[in-house]
């Protein structure tokens, strides 16, 4: 049994971008095969009846069936990823509203609303929901861990937003957090990794990773920043980049592993400023808008990520080893 959390930087990139709401930022994974990983992030229904919704999960549960909270883009490339992995396993998708169920059901992922009840419990789980969305963040990860059999992993994506460095200094795996207080944003967070870490008492494995800002090519910051023209700003502070499928190649690593009390950090080991960032965009000229400039000069800074523990211990290496890999230019 195993219990993980994994943080990644993904569209809810809180702090890092001028519009948090529209980005996804740094993400942490906690594992006991239960797993912390905010890559930003609900139960299963097609807007069937009650008695319907039960029935659909009433069969018998496989060896490798996956529970996904807050199936967005993250979550459904980690469901196309594990299905290559385990052909004839049942996916299944819990979302806060019935919007996307037609894609999900499309995609092979059968999905619920939060709050409908099921019939059994899953041996893996991944809680990718971003807490923006939710009055009760911690609730509702207590409440998915009750979802989940132990018998695989747990895996919860939360944020490096908790570390404690806001100087573009240096932050690893071992790195310490901010105290609980500090603020609202991060305490959000620190208690959605407490419930997940407080469920070892019921022999649960547990597992932190932090991921960071997540993108692919029409959706991330540098998009954002496009769209924008000219954002209030300060160009000198630090990202730390993961591509959408190196952040799902990563969950499904640590998902496979079910180890107990570890912390894994998820991000390219290229940080960037946000200037860094625009003008690789520029120059890749894959984008037919041009950056105009970043204006601020008071806001905080960021941290530099760094995440060679987690990838010697995993034995996984991104896709993508750097934005300006992705954007096929040199840096």
């Amino acid at each position: 049994m195993s219990t993980m959390t994994v943080c990644i930087p993904s569209s809810h990139i809180r702090g890092c971008l001028d519009s948090p709401k529209k980005l996804i930022s740094d993400i942490s994974f906690c594992s006991n095969s239960y797993a912390f990983f905010s890559f930003s992030r609900r139960f299963f229904s097609f807007g069937a009846p009650k008695g319907e919704l039960e029935a659909s999960f009433a069969g018998m549960v496989g060896a490798n069936d996956l529970l996904i909270v807050g199936p967005g883009v993250l979550g459904r490339i980690v469901a196309e990823k594990w299905r290559e992995e385990h052909p004839g396993c049942q996916i299944y998708g819990q979302t806060m509203t019935s919007d996307h169920h037609d894609e999900l059901i499309k995609m092979g992922i059968t999905p619920s609303m939060k709050g409908t009840q099921v019939s059994h419990k899953f041996p893996y789980v991944i809680f990718c929901a971003p807490p923006s969305r939710t009055p009760d963040y911690p609730g509702d990860v207590r409440e998915t861990t009750l979802n989940w059999n132990g018998e695989g992993s747990f895996l919860f994506t939360s944020s490096s937003a908790p570390y404690d460095c806001s100087d573009n200094g240096n932050c690893d795996e071992d790195s310490p957090v901010v105290p609980i207080g500090r603020s609202p944003r991060t305490d959000v967070l620190l208690k959605a990794e407490k419930v997940v870490l407080e469920a070892g008492d019921m022999n649960l494995n547990y597992k932190h990773n932090h991921l960071n800002l997540q993108y692919k090519a029409d959706r991330g910051a540098h998009v954002y920043w496009l769209e924008k023209g000219i954002s209030d700003v300060r160009p000198d502070h630090i990202l730390n980049l993961i591509h959408y499928e190196d952040a799902a190649s990563l969950s499904i690593a640590i998902l496979k592993k079910k180890l107990r009390g570890r912390i894994f950090l998820g991000c390219d080991n290229h940080p960037l400023s946000r200037q860094e960032v625009m003008v690789l965009v520029d120059k890749s000229g894959k984008y037919g808008k041009k950056f105009g400039s970043f204006t601020g000069t008071k806001d905080p800074l960021g941290k530099k990520l760094n995440n060679s523990k987690s990838r010697a211990e995993l034995g996984w290496d991104p896709k993508y080893p750097s934005f300006a890999h992705f954007l096929g230019v040199s840096e």
